[in-house]
């Protein structure tokens, strides 16, 4: 038979052991179950900020500022010049580092002022995009349309590969990156190919609206 006394010494003890479990759950366990996410950019010079006066006036940046609040991190792997071949050819590194929950593949524009095979930027956004999802990743790819200079059945070929990949793959898609920024003089930088600092902000909402319902989920 047990006593009330016997009763009454056990409750602090117990008291003192449940509170440790408390503890060990907050400081050990539950950072793991909140980790931020990861939000990999693997890009070419649009994403990288060729010739913006600071590269946290790019569009990437302004992701950054927009998804620390739902606890995301951005990463930029971008690289000015980069083609779909060189971002396969880093992908795999940039995986097993970072372990993103979101890769952003925005390539190809480069390939397509190269005139390189339409067919071989499609298996190299392909392959990216399957090794994404392997490593437990969604892929958002960002559509790039080149100058009507190339001719007609060069840029419907180089156009038509981003819807392509997005529908066989299952991704979240933007058709056009620099929709209503292409073309448009005060947009652009000098060049004619790279938006300006002004044009940033556009680039920016077409991502973000997007990139934000992945992150909420």
């Amino acid at each position: 038979m047990t006593n009330s006394a016997s009763i009454s010494s056990n409750a602090p003890i117990c008291s003192c052991v449940m509170r440790k479990l408390l503890l060990s759950f907050i400081f050990l366990v539950l950072p793991g179950l909140c980790q931020a996410k990861t939000v990999l950019v693997l890009g070419d010079s649009i994403s990288a900020g060729y010739g913006l006066e600071k590269i946290d006036h790019g569009w990437v940046a302004m992701l950054q500022e927009a998804a620390r609040p739902l606890g995301a991190e951005v990463v930029n792997a971008s690289i000015s010049g980069e083609t779909s071949a060189g971002g396969l050819a880093r992908i795999d590194e940039l995986l097993r580092r970072h372990r993103p929950t979101v890769v952003i593949l925005e390539l190809g524009a480069n390939d397509g002022l190269r005139g390189l095979s339409p067919k071989q930027l499609e298996a190299n956004l392909s392959e990216m995009t399957v090794r994404s999802k392997a490593a437990g990743a969604e892929v958002l790819l960002l559509g790039m349309k080149i100058p009507p200079n190339y001719g007609k059945r060069y840029a419907d070929l180089f156009r038509n590969v981003f819807h392509r990949v997005a529908e066989t793959h299952d991704t979240a898609f933007v058709p056009f990156l620099l929709e209503g920024v292409g073309g448009q003089d005060h947009l652009m930088q000098a060049d004619g190919l790279h938006p300006n600092r002004e044009a940033q902000a556009i680039l920016f909402r077409q991502v973000w609206d997007k990139l934000e319902p992945m992150l909420a989920r």
